[in-house]
């Protein structure tokens, strides 16, 4: 064995002292390049000293080179041991998840691409062009004036909460009929729009372009009034001067935010709050120095392609199923199964376009042109180990806590948040359809279920990255195993 090992060991001395040789030496060749290319020198004898450097240099590389050429003939001789240690395969049960599986990956996302890309080309080849714009656009978009005046009109509602809250801060108003006004103002910033659609014959696009800055607006109004409110609360009902003091004392950091945050009603902070790509209102955001004009047009250019092929998706797959599909309640059990299993692979392609055209694309277009710091506008939602886990910072702040903080327990905490969140939802699709089925709502409500049974398997397998039913499998060979090895 000793026999054995010594040329090993010397295999492997050699090894190492070549391989610092190679890269010293390939180093100061990089640098005596780098150099070279860099310094510019005047006389003809520094050029004469460079260019012998680099000869020496290249033969020293050649000589380092034709070592390693023998030393891999020698290492890598039939003779030499392949297998030195106890390892597992890559794909055991004790390894799976200590792997990297980018490889695997790629191969899903090109097997993928394939797929999508073979049922493109058959769908045309069967059935033809069918994209139409009299869904988006028609002769009907030319007479939408009246939705473009609302759209033009919504600003009136934030001025008229601008002045309800300077008459407050001018203690000109008591507090219920700030709360009233406030009300009255939100309401209309959602109503208006709503019945000027739905008086209006118009395109479908432009109901849903109203519908959608309408319902943005009421958010950011709740959020101002509520945001406000807060605030005239905290400076009436506490000195700012004696906190501070207070804080320096007792070295309280939870007050902190009151004493840099002071309440007021600047005009500019409530445009830029309108126009900044948030829901939640604050005196002052984050800010970035500069904009990435190059940036900015390759994200124009990314949501061209993807709204787009969004399109695609609704006009050649979406619907012609749903044309050609009967009434889900007079046909058979069956067929109706079969018609949502097919609609469901194009409306999830919609859905993450969507996704990544507006939360991503538009917002972070958005955030560059004003220069807004904080781009957390989603959260790795997939990653979400339980239904109730994504949810909007809007939700949160404005309906979530407070109604904690009023003594209302959490279950019908959520159960309110998704019930707005549900009436936004069929307001934005049921408006400018023209359909009133209240599918939207249904929908968002039915997650509602799904909130208990993820939090009953969350509690039940404690693993945020493994599927639970995954999970129990490689617990179960674990405990057999150490069983065994017990025997």
């Amino acid at each position: 064995m000793a026999a054995l090992e010594s040329p090993e060991n010397h295999i492997k001395a050699t090894a190492t002292s070549t391989a610092t040789t190679s890269s010293s030496t390939t180093s100061d060749l990089n640098f005596s390049v780098r150099r070279r290319s860099t310094t510019v020198t005047d006389s003809p004898s520094t050029e004469m000293m460079e260019s012998e450097d680099l000869k020496s240099n290249g033969k020293e590389c050649d000589k380092v080179t034709n070592e390693n050429r023998s030393d891999i003939k020698f290492n890598y001789r039939p003779s030499m041991p392949a297998h030195r240690g106890v390892r597992e395969s890559p794909l055991s049960s004790d390894a799976i998840f200590k792997q990297s599986h980018a490889g695997l990956f790629n191969l899903c996302i090109v097997v993928l691409v394939a797929i999508n890309s073979r049922l493109i080309i058959e769908n045309i080849i069967k059935y033809g062009w069918l994209i139409n714009g009299g869904f988006w656009f028609s002769s009907k978009s030319l007479r939408d004036w009246p939705l473009f005046m609302c759209c033009l009109s919504l600003p009136a509602f934030p001025f008229a909460a601008y002045l309800v809250e300077k008459l407050a801060y001018q203690n000109y108003l008591p507090q219920l009929v700030v709360v009233f006004l406030h009300t009255i103002i939100t309401t209309g910033s959602l109503l208006y729009p709503v019945l000027v659609i739905l008086r209006c014959d118009s395109a479908f696009l432009s109901g849903v372009t109203l519908m959608l800055f309408s319902c943005i607006v009421w958010l950011k109004l709740v959020s101002y009034a509520h945001t406000n409110s807060d605030l005239r609360a905290i400076a009436k009902s506490i000195d700012r001067v004696s906190i501070f003091e207070k804080a320096q004392q007792e070295d309280v950091p939870s007050i902190s935010p009151y004493v840099g945050n002071p309440y007021d009603t600047y005009f500019k902070s409530l445009v830029y709050f309108m126009v900044a790509p948030t829901l939640c209102y604050q005196s002052s955001y984050p800010r970035t120095e500069s904009v990435r004009k190059g940036w900015v047009v390759q994200q124009f250019v990314k949501l061209i392609i993807f709204t787009g092929f969004m399109g695609f998706i609704i006009e050649q797959y979406i619907n012609p199923i749903v044309k050609n599909s009967q009434h889900p309640f007079k046909g058979n059990l069956l067929y109706a199964i079969e018609r949502v299993l097919k609609l469901s692979v194009p409306n999830l392609y919609v859905w993450l376009c969507m996704f990544y055209c507006f939360f991503h694309l538009w917002l972070n277009i958005l955030a560059e042109l004003l220069c807004f710091g904080d781009r957390e506008f989603y959260k790795d939602w997939w990653n979400a180990r339980t239904v109730e886990e994504p949810v909007h910072k809007w939700m949160v702040r404005h309906i979530y806590f407070p109604c904690l903080r009023n003594k209302i327990p959490k279950g019908l905490a959520i159960l309110i948040a998704f019930l707005v969140s549900a009436v936004f939802h069929e307001l934005c699709i049921a408006v400018p359809c023209h359909v009133f089925k209240l599918w939207a709502f249904i929908g968002i409500m039915l997650q509602v279920p799904l909130v208990v049974i993820t939090k009953f398997l969350q509690n039940k397998f404690r693993s945020s990255m493994v599927c639970p039913f995954l999970h129990l499998f490689i617990s179960q060979a674990e405990r057999l195993k150490s069983g065994t090895s017990d025997k």
